[in-house]
């Protein structure tokens, strides 16, 4: 039986690509497959993997997704490595909501702390 393709877009199947670090304990090795596994996550409504890969600094008590969302796809335009421990990952996320589409487009650091990559923040691009 296979994999359900993965909702990043990366990988043909979510077992090979984002499902390797999502509830798995294994770490994504950059921040752009940290960020696709993010992805992935809320497409699969999983806020235990958004929040356990958000860094203690920023990371909300509780996250709650709204419902209703369907994702459509994602597009990475830039990952930037600036050092060793700190990366930034600029992307196009589609969904719709109530049958009206959407588009996020954000600038997100990442941070690197003992081997394992962390979602920091974010910046609203147009």
């Amino acid at each position: 039986m296979s994999s359900p393709p993965c909702p990043c877009g990366r990988g043909p199947a979510y077992a090979d690509c984002c499902g390797r670090y999502i509830g798995t304990g294994v770490p994504a090795p950059d921040a752009e497959s940290l960020m696709r596994s993010r992805y992935t996550a809320f497409t699969r409504g999983d806020a235990a993997h958004l929040l356990a890969s958000w860094h203690a600094s920023r990371r909300p008590a509780a996250l709650e997704l709204e419902p209703g969302v369907k994702w459509l796809g994602l597009e990475v335009r830039r990952h930037t490595l600036i050092d060793d421990a700190h990366a930034e990952v600029e992307f196009v996320a589609r969904s719709r909501v109530q049958g009206r589409g959407q588009r996020l487009h954000e600038r997100s650091r990442f941070v690197r702390e003992q081997g394992e990559w962390f979602y920091v923040d974010g910046e609203m691009l147009t």
